[in-house]
């Protein structure tokens, strides 16, 4: 029995920065003050502790753990309710998600532009700004009870310029201003909430207020009335202290090298960062922190990268049984949605058990592939099977679908018939064709999904609409929606808990041979922890919303399952998945939770990381033919090839369309960064060398954009900017790795495929820009230490020769591809004497098949063992040389 006990130990290694409060400015002495405690639902609510953000020890603690004043952080979550549409502002012109639903507030919102800035300047008026992303339920919140009030709206109009910001269309903005929220209230998180100058300078800052004073709490109100009474008689005061500020952080957030600085030692830095995550982790259920609990997997990757080269050592395999029990768990918890597949955002226990049911696609991407490598590592079924379910998650409910018809489709839809109608046009929207055709007299159905692109068809007016998928991803599925039984107020989890009553009802049926006359839904119920009163403890529900509701957790195993009902393993099994096929089902007729059809081009390139390496690891050839086509989305929509710039993001347009804002976003370095590793990965899993060729394109780009000439490393955002008044290089791998952090590896594999020297020496030189942080506190870049490994042991070079598509290169492949090696690179050259690896790297030309069948080189800096054409021989090679590097 897999035991689930509540465990409450004090926080270890955590602290609270000083903060620098400007409360007092505002409040004066007689005004209210805020209560040290917080309000009981941020346990469930909190965005971004510590260890998202930085180590434990080293950032301001979140909302709940905050003495400061005003500034509350609260966080993320679901959507606000409707209203009516009395108002619309400018925000209706946009596209984004999170500005959307902000359009039709009485206040006059801008989004962030040159306009609002004009404006600002032209009357003379602080700037409110307000940030958050749409599936933030602490954003909704605010939204609900402040921006839709017509006296809080009114007093915002008329006394500042307000501008919303989605950050994750600007994390440039986001970025700089969290750093000034966390440097003065000793927190951040959203809905953040800042105040400006007209020359967008911020003089106070925090995160979620209430409308109105609520016990010793300022409200809204009581905020903006001080700020325009401080405006206009203390302004100086505030540009001041405001400005002070503004240039501590702008040194306090340097990161540069000295001149002929070297990257710290590796290998004391690797300990050491092993050392403080196993200082942090949590026993039982694993993790790295009691609770509210993250997947952090970047964590977890660090940790399977220390064991591979630290196999024979006990802190190595400590490091793996850490990572291994933490995703074991992770995948029996509540997180895990055992009905509909994929990760919620994190656990508000120490159990796994209870999440926040928000879904980000950036988690789903990370976690498939440390689920992936776990399997690789373990060569544990389960794992394996996890990755494959988040994968199915974001194939079915994350990936963007454009009613168009595919030439197949347009060809098997002329068959059709259209409930006795006649059809008299076909859309293909993706290409903006249409075929205007007679009237057809259809006599005959096939009621079957398309062929091509394995949808059934729609009937719009007289246009059969095939919804295909254009290999885009979405953001986000929100936490909140409208429970199946109605009413106006959305819920958290609504989407995904159950009574005890609605599993009795669907599951009914009396299983032959239990004991007992056990229905299936009594063995469902044991296997996954349902009660008849709900199995949510009260204080992880504050609010009442999952009273009485089950949030399903795998409590026995199966083999203890089928046991106590008497029934055999196989048996057990079937009936379990019966279930939640059923369970499956009646989830589609439910109210679905908002979902941020947003498409950026970083957590796309994420996603394409997670289904080439998955893909690549089990061999599944629908999974690498969704990888291509994500690749092929990035390339068309995310790509302005005349301008050579990636784009922040795409849009999901009014009649399913991919569509832009004009102008477009240009990428941040994070888009860059993760398209690039997405491309390389999906370049070793196809062996298709354009991608890697663009990948080379897009680091001449990224170098040119973002690097820092003076003190290394790769700025987040173009320093060009005016208007983003710090230039920041991102310093800690949290909910997503750091874009230097991928950038140093990103360098490091490209100087093996291009043979340009200058890209080792440039990860080099990043790396030494963030010798500090290395050094003192490896633990908030994981990722980084992972890539500071890479340099010390240097990347092997398997070099496969054949003919990509031939069974005996494959069988070289799927050995490669069987085994965790992260210190590597993997090539492919066929008989084309002119290559577009052998162009770069003439060393390749001496390399070829041997005998006529495949063959396989082990090299490092091309130094090469004796060619392998068996499997497992080049299996038994490689591990065998990951040994010896281990030793030197």
């Amino acid at each position: 029995m897999i035991r689930l006990a509540w465990r409450r130990s004090a926080s270890r290694n955590s602290r609270v920065e000083p903060a620098r409060l400007l409360a007092a400015a505002f409040l004066g002495a007689d005004g209210p003050q805020q209560n040290s405690g917080c309000h009981v639902r941020c346990f469930r609510q909190i965005l971004h502790p510590p260890s998202e953000r930085s180590p434990r020890h080293h950032l301001p603690q979140p909302a709940c753990y905050l003495s400061s004043s005003v500034f509350m952080s609260m966080a993320s979550g679901g959507t606000s309710s409707t209203s009516p549409h009395k108002h619309t502002n400018r925000l209706a012109e946009e596209r984004s998600p999170y500005l959307l639903q902000h359009a039709h507030n009485p206040v006059d919102w801008y989004p962030w532009g040159q306009d609002a800035f004009d404006k600002a300047k032209n009357e003379d008026k602080p700037i409110f700004l307000s940030v958050g992303y749409s599936t933030c339920h602490w954003c909704h919140v605010m939204e609900r009870e402040s921006f839709e009030d017509e006296e809080i709206g009114k007093i915002l109009s008329d006394n500042f310029v307000c501008i919303k910001v989605d950050r994750e269309e600007r994390p440039d903005v986001d970025k700089v201003y969290m750093t000034f929220v966390q440097a003065t209230s000793g927190g951040g998180g959203w809905p953040m909430s800042v105040w400006l100058t007209p020359d967008l300078r911020p003089f106070i800052g925090g995160t979620y207020f209430p409308p109105t004073d609520h016990a010793r709490r300022p409200g809204l109100k009581t905020v903006l009335k001080r700020i325009i009474e401080q405006w206009k008689n203390n302004r100086p005061a505030l540009e001041s202290s405001g400005e002070r500020i503004l240039e501590a952080l702008k040194k306090g957030t340097a990161v540069a090298a000295n001149p002929g600085e070297s990257p710290p030692p590796a290998t004391e830095v690797a300990d050491r960062c092993f050392q403080q995550l196993a200082h942090s982790y949590e026993e039982e259920y694993g993790g790295f922190r009691d609770a509210p609990k993250f997947p952090t997997p970047v964590n977890l990757m660090f940790l399977m990268s220390y064991w591979s080269v630290n196999r024979s050592t006990s802190e190595g395999v400590e490091a793996l049984q850490m990572a291994l029990h933490t995703l074991r768990m992770m995948a029996l918890g509540g997180i895990h949605d055992h009905v509909a597949q994929g990760f919620h955002r994190y656990s508000t226990d120490s159990s796994w058990h209870v999440p926040h049911f928000e879904k980000m696609l950036y988690d789903q991407a990370q976690l498939a592939v440390a689920y992936v490598t776990a399997s690789q590592v373990s060569g544990e079924q389960l794992f394996a099977d996890v990755a494959k379910d988040i994968l199915l998650y974001v194939s079915r409910d994350l990936s963007d679908k454009v009613n168009q018809l595919q030439p197949l489709c347009v060809l098997m839809c002329l068959f059709g018939w259209l409930h006795g109608d006649q059809m008299s046009s076909l859309g293909h929207q993706g290409a903006k064709i249409r075929l205007a055709a007679a009237p057809v007299p259809c006599s005959t159905m096939l009621s079957f999904p398309c062929r091509y692109c394995f949808s059934k068809p729609s009937l719009t007016s007289k246009n059969l609409i095939y919804p295909f998928k254009s290999g885009g991803f979405y953001s986000a599925e929100d936490a909140d929606s409208v429970p199946a039984s109605g009413g106006p107020e959305k819920r958290e989890g609504a989407f995904c808990v159950w009574t005890a009553s609605d599993v009795r009802e669907l599951l009914p049926d009396v299983v032959e041979g239990a004991t007992g006359a056990a229905t299936q839904a009594d063995i469902f119920m044991h296997h996954y922890g349902v009660k008849e009163l709900g199995n949510v403890a009260p204080e992880q529900d504050p609010h009442g919303e999952l009273q009485g509701q089950n949030v399903l957790i795998v409590r026995y195993s199966v083999e203890l399952t089928a046991a106590r009902f008497g029934i055999s393993m196989d048996k057990a099994n079937k009936l379990l998945a019966s279930a939640r096929t059923k369970m499956a089902k009646v989830r589609e007729s439910r109210p679905r939770p908002h979902l941020d059809t947003k498409m950026l081009a970083s957590w796309n390139g994420l996603m394409l990381s997670a289904y080439a390496g998955v893909g690549a690891v089990l061999g599944d050839k629908a999974l690498l033919e969704r990888a291509v086509r994500a690749g092929n989305f990035l390339k068309e929509h995310l790509w302005d090839a005349e301008r050579q710039t990636v784009l922040r993001s795409c849009y999901r347009g009014d009649e399913m369309e991919v569509t832009q804002i004009s102008p477009p976003i240009s990428g941040f370095l994070d888009d860059y960064a993760f398209v690039i590793c997405g491309l390389l990965d999906l370049y070793e899993a196809t062996l298709q060398t354009e991608w890697l060729q663009w990948a080379e394109e897009l680091q001449l780009r990224q170098d040119a954009l973002f690097w820092d000439d003076q003190g290394g490393g790769y700025f987040c955002s173009d320093p060009g900017d005016a208007t983003v008044l710090l230039q920041l290089k991102e310093d800690q791998d949290g909910a997503e790795p750091s874009a230097n952090s991928v950038s140093a590896s990103n360098l490091l594999r490209l100087s093996h495929y291009s043979g340009r020297r200058e890209w080792l020496q440039r990860s080099q030189q990043l790396l030494a820009a963030f010798s500090d942080r290395l050094t003192r506190v490896p633990i908030a870049l994981p990722e980084m230490v992972q890539a500071l490994m890479a340099q010390h042991y240097t990347l092997q070079q398997i070099v496969i020769c054949g003919q990509r598509d031939a069974p005996d290169t494959a069988s070289l492949l799927a050995a490669v591809n069987s085994l965790f090696l992260p210190h590597k690179v993997l090539m492919h050259i066929d008989g084309d004497a002119d290559g577009f690896l052998r162009q770069r790297l003439p060393v390749l030309s001496s390399m070829s098949q041997q005998g006529g069948v495949a063959t396989a080189y082990v090299c490092q800096d091309f130094t090469c063992s004796l060619p392998v054409t068996d499997p497992q021989e080049l299996r038994r090679l490689l591990l065998d040389g990951t040994t010896e590097r281990r030793a030197e």
